[in-house]
């Protein structure tokens, strides 16, 4: 027997019936400073083989800590109890090194953040094959090992395989280290696949990748696998069973498609209900689940969600609600003495969600009502060109390249309207801000705010129209002064602009109640402020000086989705009562779908696409915005299993080196499709923005409606 056919041989383990997980009253607890965190409180749940077991819940709720805890890669501090069977075996009190012959080999993770996952300092092929050689210590040799590497790196798609195993990880882009990882945990056939938020900070058409390559890992390999995320939507179409964590426990379980059909925990109605939907059209109300989770070091009687429970009642405080079946079913079951009035509501998922919460739409503002023609334009870009020197040599330098990186866009944003502009990282989104913002003469072509040429602009009037113009960033931490009270931060941009002190110790209270702080919060620091309070903080701060146009960069990203809803509904409100404008740039569409009148899509510096949100969405003509329509999952399992997913091949070109014509054409499914005489034309001509329908443009030679949602 050759090493090579050594290497796909499997250990002779003993084949064991039933599930290949078994949690039960899994209990995890931490020391702190506050006292002792209970951040795992009596889990249960098992895991067949080939089964896909989604746990969702919010940020805290216990989900990560119970896989680690499976893993046995918690801390020395952790305290567990319960039991945890891996084939029937039991994990809790094995040593690290007995535990550390199944981790990698039996069970695999694919953490969060494969950059933080991967060690820099070795190659990505030296890499998986270490996790092929310390689980098959001299029945493989280095070369089968580094073979077997390049072959797992060609089964999850990266291009080249054999050449970029050599490369190391900051050589690859985020999606492609994603991959890597993947192939990693893949290397040893193993029977348990977990899954932390591996789709979490990735592009649209990367997280469509993951999820594709998760479903390949679980044919390769039978495994079954225990997928983590904060989003209901991830998992609609790609697990089978369903687990919603709070507070360290679950509170419902039962199989996808009957949480999606008919949630009976109100926890679970106000994560369906937060989610903003890509396949609605009308504008839907959207659940913020107000409040924070609560402190898992002193729990008060009663069910935790109670304090953020819109059907709370006396009893509720009494004890806490073990989970019940639900309808008599063998499989559903929720922690809730509610379900039954739950049940006898008339509507089901977000609209059941809506009426219990008591969500409502957002009237529009009056200045909608008025045609787009007439009103004014807000903001006014028009070729706009931006171009980096891509230099050599550490003392001579010299130019040997040029970074296209926004290459002759055209937009306009009108009084009370909100633009849309998404695409991939490294698309030109946050270039073209940053040249909005600067309020500087562009390299090329034209920015025009209120009217006014930016170029003409001296320094004066240069600060005085910034009182027009704000921006709110993705991380409300970073972009705050951690070292300033709110209301020092707030009143910043007012003592720069020469606001009386009377007049800023007024408005500031206003601004915090605008968006739904309290005034008396005003003296608290940055710091003591959940996430979402902090991004309220930074709109507030925007607000300062009453803008007519406000920049938002990725506001909501980085929020869970209880809390992102919470924001989105602000932001809205604002634009209603305040009749802002928007510049939302976003790589969610279903964010954009909810919140935005027009959507400009934008690929290598170029905007492909561009109009009304509904007949982009509903008709997208360019390859491009297919594709990334088709990359958004909907929170309907029904709906998810049944869609067409487009996937793009290889990662965006360098916008130093962009293709000639299309620049899409290197990815475009469209483009290989077509005869060669007609691919020579996206070869040799670059298309021009064409009117496809009335206020819908899109730049492709051979343009054509695809229905993706």
């Amino acid at each position: 027997m050759t090493s090579s056919e050594i290497l796909f041989d499997s250990p002779a383990d003993p084949v064991v019936e039933g599930p290949v997980l078994q949690v039960e009253d899994l209990q995890v607890s931490f020391p702190s400073e506050a006292g002792r965190v209970h951040a795992v409180r009596g889990l249960s749940y098992e895991v067949s083989p080939g089964e896909v077991l989604g746990i969702v819940g919010e940020s805290g709720s216990g989900k990560s800590v119970s896989s680690l805890a499976v893993m046995g890669l918690l801390p020395p501090s952790a305290r567990i109890s319960g039991s945890i069977k891996f084939q029937g075996r039991e994990l809790i009190g094995r040593s690290d090194a007995e535990l550390s012959k199944i981790r990698g080999r039996r069970i695999s993770m694919v953490f969060q953040d494969p950059l933080s996952a991967l060690t820099p300092v070795y190659t990505v092929g030296d890499q998986i094959a270490e996790a092929i050689l310390v689980h098959r210590k001299g029945s493989v040799s280095k070369a089968a090992a580094a073979k077997r590497a390049a072959e797992l790196l060609d089964l999850v798609g990266i291009p080249n395989a054999a050449e970029r195993a050599k490369a190391f990880p900051h050589e690859f882009s985020g999606g492609m280290r994603q991959r890597a990882v993947i192939a990693m945990a893949i290397a040893n056939d193993p029977d348990l696949i977990i899954a932390d938020e591996p789709t979490t900070a990735l592009d649209v058409t990367v997280q469509a990748q993951v999820l594709q390559l998760l479903e390949t890992a679980q044919e390769v390999t039978g495994a079954g696998i225990v997928i983590i995320t904060h989003d209901l939507g991830v998992v609609a179409g790609f697990a089978d069973r369903l687990m919603v964590m709070y507070a360290g426990r679950a509170v419902e379980t039962g199989k996808v498609d009957d949480i999606y059909s008919q949630p009976r925990m109100p926890y679970t109605l106000g994560l369906l209900g937060s989610i903003p939907r890509l396949d609605v059209g009308e504008k839907q109300a959207l659940v913020p689940i107000t409040g924070q989770p609560p402190s898992l070091t002193d729990l008060p009687p009663g069910c935790p969600f109670a304090p953020r429970c819109p059907m709370v009642v006396d009893a509720c405080h009494t004890a806490e609600p073990p989970l019940i079946s639900v309808d008599g079913s063998v499989e559903h079951h929720a922690a809730c003495i509610r379900t039954g009035e739950i049940a006898a509501t008339d509507t089901e998922g977000a609209e059941a969600a809506a009426e219990i919460f008591g969500a409502e739409v957002v009237e529009a503002a009056e200045i909608a009502k008025v045609p787009r023609e007439e009103r004014q334009v807000v903001l006014g870009l028009d070729a706009l060109v931006k171009e980096y020197p891509v230099n050599k040599g550490v003392v001579f330098k010299r130019r040997v390249g040029t970074v296209h990186a926004v290459d002759g866009i055209t937009f306009d944003i009108r009084e009370g309207e909100t633009l849309g502009l998404v695409g991939e990282s490294g698309c030109g989104k946050t270039t073209t801000l940053m040249e909005i913002l600067g309020l500087e003469k562009p390299m090329g072509g034209e920015i025009s705010v209120l009217g006014t040429n930016v170029s003409e602009l001296d320094a004066k009037r240069r600060k005085a129209i910034r009182r027009d113009m704000s921006v709110v960033f993705q991380d409300p931490m970073a972009a705050l002064d951690p070292r300033l009270p709110i209301f020092d931060v707030i009143a910043e941009p007012m003592q720069v602009h020469g606001y009386a002190k009377a007049d800023i110790a007024r408005r500031v209270p206003e601004l915090l109640q605008l968006v739904g702080l309290r005034a008396d919060q005003a003296s608290r620091y940055p710091a003591e402020f959940s996430g979402g309070q902090r991004q309220r903080i930074g709109i507030a701060r925007a607000l300062a000086l009453e803008p007519k146009l406000v920049v938002l960069d990725e506001p909501v990203s980085a929020l869970d989705v209880s809390i992102q809803a919470g924001v989105i509904n602000l932001l809205e409100e604002l634009k209603s009562s305040l009749g802002l404008a928007y510049l939302f740039v976003a790589h969610d569409l279903s964010v954009v779908r909810h919140i935005a009148d027009r959507v400009a899509v934008m690929y290598l510096g170029k905007i492909v696409e561009i109009g009304d949100v509904d007949s982009v969405f509903e008709a997208p003509r360019h390859p491009y915005t297919q594709a990334l329509l088709s990359a958004i999952p909907i929170p309907d399992p029904a709906k998810e299993r049944q869609r067409e997913r487009i996937l793009l091949t290889g990662d965006l070109p360098s916008p130093a080196n962009p293709p000639s014509g299309c620049r899409f054409r290197t990815r475009c499914f469209l483009h290989a499709s077509l005869p060669p005489e007609k691919q020579r034309t996206c070869i040799e001509l670059e298309p021009p923005r064409e009117v496809q329908a009335p206020d819908h443009e899109a730049a492709c030679h051979f343009a054509q409606i695809r229905q993706v949602l």
